[in-house]
This record gives structure tokens, C-alpha cells and sequence, in this order.
């Protein structure tokens, strides 16, 4: 048996494809994505972002994920030394037409993202009857 050493995945920062308006970097969370019969399901980390300061939106076959964090540095505090970059998030897939957009569901809980984008009826997998003649 080999053991496997796990290490965390550096963040990565992200050049927006606009100016940004406001100041401080802009990372790609990372993600997960299954799929079952009925849904494809998008698992994002965005550590940091309580569930109002996240934004998720569709427009012209395009998901965009974005969340903002505030930085964690209280009122009379002077940052001695930070380790962990704060900046906000940012990541877009595009959808086919196997994604009903009208249905898609999301819930935050503890900094990950869950996304359920549910399939179209066309496209969930069925078994055909064979009758006997």
C-alpha cells in the first residue's frame, strides 16, 4: 500500500477579464463537479465569503461564480504578518444545452459552495421498454 502525502493547493490568482474596481487580488476557487443521472453538481471552495457577498449568474450560456471577502483586520488592529491572501473570488464555466438554467439551486455551508444544475428532460439517461409482440 502507498501512502500518499496530501497537499493543499496553492491559491491561484486570476487576471479579470475587466478592470477591477475595487482594490486587491482576485482568486479561482477550486472545484469539484459530479455528475448523476439527473444533475451535474458543482462543489467551490470560497473560504471567507458569507452567503450575501456571494453572487452566482447566468447570462448567454455562461456561469459566473464570484464572492467578496473582507479583509479580517479588526478596527484599532495593525497587521504584523499575514500568511493567508484575502481577495475575492472568481470563476465562470460555460453550460450547454444539457443544463436546465431556470432550475439551477445553490446553498453555502462552511465556505463551500454547493451547486445543483439540474439536466434537461432530453438529456436524463432512460431505458426504453422493449414490448413483446
Amino acid at each position: 500500500m502507498t501512502e500518499k502525502e496530501l497537499t493543499p493547493k496553492e491559491k491561484e490568482a486570476v487576471a479579470t477579464p475587466a478592470e477591477p474596481t475595487r482594490p486587491g487580488r482576485v482568486f479561482v476557487p477550486p472545484v469539484d463537479i459530479y455528475e448523476t443521472d439527473a444533475a451535474i453538481v458543482v462543489l467551490a471552495d470560497l473560504p471567507g465569503v458569507p452567503a450575501d457577498k456571494v453572487t452566482i449568474d447566468v447570462k448567454d450560456d455562461q456561469l459566473t461564480i464570484s464572492g467578496e471577502v473582507a479583509p479580517s483586520q479588526g478596527a484599532g488592529e495593525t497587521l504584523l504578518l499575514q500568511e493567508y491572501e484575502t481577495g475575492n473570488y472568481l470563476r465562470q464555466f460555460t453550460l450547454g444545452q444539457l443544463v436546465d438554467q431556470s432550475k439551477i439551486e445553490a446553498s453555502l455551508n462552511n465556505g463551500v459552495l454547493h451547486l445543483v444544475l439540474p439536466k434537461v428532460e432530453k438529456a436524463k439517461p432512460r431505458k426504453i421498454e422493449i414490448k413483446a409482440a
